[in-house]
């Protein structure tokens, strides 16, 4: 009985070299403009939630009606540049999230259908190496130690 192939997808050379080229170019737009936190600097600082986000826009706009409250130590030209900046790349980063997760997803499906196929053939030399194959047995034991005996992977 055949197994259920989940997906069935292929890239041309083209379409990988374009890919490429486009993360390339991707990478050169960023190149010093963003970082890399460490765990605990995320940790630190965090993401403003959307209630968050509504207070940073509502003060923006108020900063914008009433200029001469805004304290002295606001630099409101910083303000205003993080502020675009952040709007700029939110967007972005929705799309790339979006991208990043439809590969993840069809990533997940492939793997699924190998792991699949992995096992069948797994299974097929274990049998052949049991009705003594030519050369089936030290496939078999050169693939047995892969799956653990405690493992539920596989019933051995």
């Amino acid at each position: 009985m055949a197994l259920e192939n989940l997906i069935s997808i292929s890239f041309t050379q083209k379409e990988l070299e374009t890919l490429d080229h486009h993360i390339d170019g991707i990478k050169k737009v960023l190149a010093g403009k963003t970082v890399n936190l460490t765990a605990d600097q995320r940790q630190q600082y965090g993401r403003i939630a959307n209630q968050n986000k509504l207070i940073v826009d509502k003060s923006k706009n108020y900063m914008e009606q009433h200029p001469h409250w805004i304290p002295r130590f606001v630099d409101k030209e910083e303000f205003d540049k993080d502020y675009q900046a952040r709007t700029q790349i939110e967007s972005r980063v929705q799309q790339l999230e979006n991208l990043s997760q439809q590969l993840i997803d069809t990533k997940t499906l492939l793997d699924h259908d190998n792991y699949n196929n992995a096992l069948s053939f797994y299974r097929m030399v274990r049998y052949l190496a049991g009705e003594n194959e030519p050369g089936s047995k030290s496939v078999y034991e050169d693939m047995k130690v892969l799956f653990h005996k405690s493992s539920a992977v596989i019933n051995e």
